[in-house]
């Protein structure tokens, strides 16, 4: 933009004041105030923007990600029973989709959601039907023919499950897997979520008057000596902005250790917490428990009685 200089004498300047003639007026230095505040408003909003778009996108494709690992894997979990026992799938369904839902749920950080309780009642609701359709197949009619357990037999067996320990070590080893993976993976989606919040909270901090000033300072001023081609040095636009955003100095520490967590959390999440194995792992878990049962199912039916008249299940 061409700039010609008509020096005015007496020019009541309130930022670029000096002695002698000025190319500037009190007009024209208004309009500086507005450019500078246009064009490093827009700057500043515009690094903003970028950060709050990487970390939605990060955000999206975290939250893909998720679920497509779920849903894999709570159909890698339906194969089993489709085929290997089928006798189960209508009434297993319902506690696969209740796992999956609870899990989806930890993984989002909605809800008072734990993993622990989520696969706890999962095995919970499996042993009746392992225990009826596999273990003692002749007891199925007593639990509900084979709907969804609800009976006096299905809700004992429910609740003497993790006395009765029908599925050895399996509940545990599965729950201690998914704890750890999804612990990494609930933080992370949190986290993630925790910096959209604070991109919006920064984003529309304004410049102050101070500062409005010190940038027509530093980038205008000189046209009114007639000298449209000296740019600012590097070290004075430093300061300058350093001033202009004071306010924000203070988040600067805790957002580089956000970001240092943002790293550590996504090396768990893909290391050593690996997530895809901890999910697609609950298939062999479940299969893996199912057979304990089958081969200790002598031992089973002792515990809790062949037609269940424990003093607990009578």
């Amino acid at each position: 933009m061409s700039f010609v200089c008509f020096p005015f004498l007496d020019v009541d300047l309130s930022v670029c004041k000096h002695t002698g003639p000025s190319c500037c007026t009190r007009k024209m230095e208004e309009s500086y105030k507005a450019a500078v505040l246009r064009d490093t408003t827009q700057n500043i909003r515009s690094y903003s923007f970028e950060i709050k778009y990487l970390i939605s996108t990060h955000t999206t494709a975290f939250q893909d990600t998720f679920q497509s690992l779920l849903f894999f894997s709570q159909s890698h979990l339906f194969s089993l029973f489709e085929t290997m026992y089928t006798s189960l799938l209508p009434s297993v369904s319902p506690h696969i989709l209740c796992l999956y839902t609870d899990l989806s749920h930890y993984l989002q950080g909605t809800g008072n959601v734990s993993v622990e309780a989520a696969v706890q009642c999962f095995f919970d609701s499996l042993f009746p039907l392992v225990h009826t359709h596999i273990v003692n197949p002749s007891m199925a009619e007593d639990i509900g023919n084979g709907a969804s357990g609800d009976s006096q037999l299905g809700d004992c067996l429910r609740m003497t499950r993790q006395d009765v320990n029908p599925f050895g070590p399996h509940p545990r080893t599965m729950t201690a897997e998914l704890v750890s993976a999804l612990q990494a993976g609930r933080a992370l989606s949190i986290a993630l979520a925790l910096g959209s919040e604070v991109m919006n909270v920064t984003d529309p901090a304004e410049l102050s008057k101070e500062c409005v000033r010190a940038l027509v300072r530093m980038q205008y001023c000189s046209h009114c000596h007639g000298l449209t081609l000296i740019r600012a040095c590097s070290g004075l636009c430093l300061n300058v902005m350093r001033g202009c955003l004071a306010s924000l100095s203070e988040i600067h520490a805790p957002w580089r250790q956000y970001v240092n967590i943002l790293q550590d959390l996504a090396r768990m999440v893909a290391g050593e917490h690996n997530l895809e194995l901890a999910l697609l792992g609950i298939r062999g878990h479940v299969e893996e428990a199912i057979l304990y049962a089958q081969l200790h199912g002598p031992i089973i039916t002792a515990t809790v009685g062949v037609n269940g008249n424990i003093s607990r299940c009578s």
